[in-house]
């Protein structure tokens, strides 16, 4: 394949592109429509003529039929009168006739056909001219809906959903970092009442096990803590020990002192 008949393919086929591309449904229809309503026109007044060509073929034979006819009683008069050359002379008038009468018959048989013809032409044209009116209106109806939804779907399209959407999560996203933001400041800016709870609840198991560790160091027994502590609650005082020999005359001596 040479060159330019590569070079004139594609072109072609750029100008078809561009030409299926600019049709519009609507106005092609319309147009078609308007094509055949010009070719019923036409064919309406081609079936016209033919019928008053046929008219004028029929009046022409009827004509040429009467003066046949007419020459013949002629022919017979003038014979019965005797008079031979004047009948011969009307005989030969009447043939003329009659063959011309033969020869629009023909003619009026063919223009019937013809006439005949071109009509159901004409009622075949119209039928197809009602029927793509039909079919026009149809079409434009679906071309209608078809552009419509087209724009339709083009608007959905450039509604931006996705995008939308993403908007959507990124504000949840900003939303979620706000409400840790204001936590971590809470927690930051004082102590929670669920959090001070807590460390009441936890103080007491600090508080029981660093007693229990004071015991251990001490080697004391945490369990047996609590009996002494019960006695020692009590209001009677704790028995005196006895005094040494010695004691009791320094006693004795400051009792003698005192009543000086």
């Amino acid at each position: 394949m040479g060159l330019f008949e590569r070079i004139s393919r594609i072109v072609r086929g750029n100008v078809n592109d561009l030409i299926s591309k600019a049709e519009d449904p609507e106005k092609i229809l319309e147009q078609a429509i308007i094509d055949m309503q010009s070719d019923l026109i036409e064919l309406r007044q081609a079936v016209a003529r033919a019928i008053a060509t046929q008219k004028r073929t029929e009046q022409q034979h009827h004509k040429n039929q009467t003066e046949a006819n007419n020459w013949q009683q002629r022919a017979q008069l003038a014979l019965k009168k005797g008079d031979e050359n004047l009948a011969r002379e009307a005989l030969l008038r009447k043939k003329t006739s009659a063959n011309t009468a033969n020869t629009l018959k023909q003619q009026l048989d063919q223009q019937s056909t013809q006439v005949e013809t071109l009509k159901r032409n004409l009622i075949t044209l119209e039928n197809k001219i009602s029927e793509a009116k039909n079919k026009k209106e149809m079409l434009k109806a679906r071309a209608t809906a078809a552009r419509a939804n087209e724009q339709l779907q083009s608007t959905i399209d450039n509604l931006g959903t996705d995008s939308a959407m993403a908007a959507f999560e990124r504000m949840e996203d900003k939303v979620m970092e706000m409400e840790a933001r204001s936590q971590a400041v809470g927690e930051l800016g004082g102590v929670g009442i669920e959090q001070q709870f807590a460390q009441l609840e936890g103080g007491s198991e600090v508080e029981d096990e660093l007693e229990a560790l004071k015991m251990a160091i001490a080697g004391t027994d945490p369990s047996q803590q609590a009996l002494p502590a019960a006695e020692s609650s009590s209001d009677s005082p704790p028995p005196e020990e006895p005094k040494s020999e010695v004691d009791a005359k320094l006693d004795a001596l400051r009792a003698q002192l005192n009543k000086i």
